[in-house]
């Protein structure tokens, strides 16, 4: 259960959006983007300045994003049918890399990554969105989510600097990292307020 009618009422992209701090002019990068959920929305945040690139391995949700998007009259939307272990958009142009309840899902979470890195600015922000890992009547099956814990140590494991843990909403944490070539001094403290997350 990703997608239809109700998703807003238990996940706000607009909110989620404000609240990592993405703003006009700013560059966006949806890795597993779906049908657009979260890119719409992020480009008439960024607005006509700004730029989102949205990948997804499935061909039909991508033409349901272009649909939305000429719905909703943005034009600064580039899109790809595509892997994500495949994809990097743009070296060192990217303010967010985003992952929106798919890191379970992709073959190999550390290319992910990686390209997340590639496509980072040394001052950019790279937000992981996840299902809690519950027992709930809809979403994933359970097996195959990713807890806190391992979602922190995958992003650790591939350099990033964790600076926030915490819940969003009642059935997601969002993660926020600083991409390896971030130096100490760009990091702004490391806050953490689902402590203790341990490997």
């Amino acid at each position: 259960m990703t997608r239809g009618p109700n998703r807003r009422s238990w996940q706000n992209p607009d909110q989620i959006l404000h609240q990592i701090g993405l703003a006009t002019g700013m560059t966006f990068v949806d890795m597993g983007c779906g049908d657009g959920f979260f890119a719409v929305p992020a480009a008439k945040k960024v607005g006509p300045t700004g730029r989102v690139y949205a990948v997804d391995i499935d061909p039909n949700a991508i033409a349901r994003l272009q649909r939305a998007a000429q719905r909703y009259g943005v034009e600064n939307v580039v899109t790809r049918v595509g892997a994500a272990e495949e994809t990097v958009f743009c070296e060192s142009c990217a303010d967010h890399v985003f992952l929106g309840i798919v890191l379970h899902d992709f073959r190999d979470p550390n290319l992910v990554l990686q390209n997340a890195s590639r496509m980072l600015k040394p001052a950019g922000k790279l937000v992981d969105l996840d299902w809690k890992r519950i027992h709930m009547g809809f979403g994933p099956p359970y097996e195959i989510r990713f807890d806190e814990n391992k979602a922190v140590a995958l992003i650790r494991k591939n350099s990033f600097t964790i600076e926030e843990v915490k819940d969003s909403g009642k059935y997601h944490y969002l993660v926020t990292a600083r991409p390896p070539q971030a130096s100490i001094d760009r990091v702004e403290g490391l806050s953490d307020t689902r402590k203790p997350i341990r490997r």
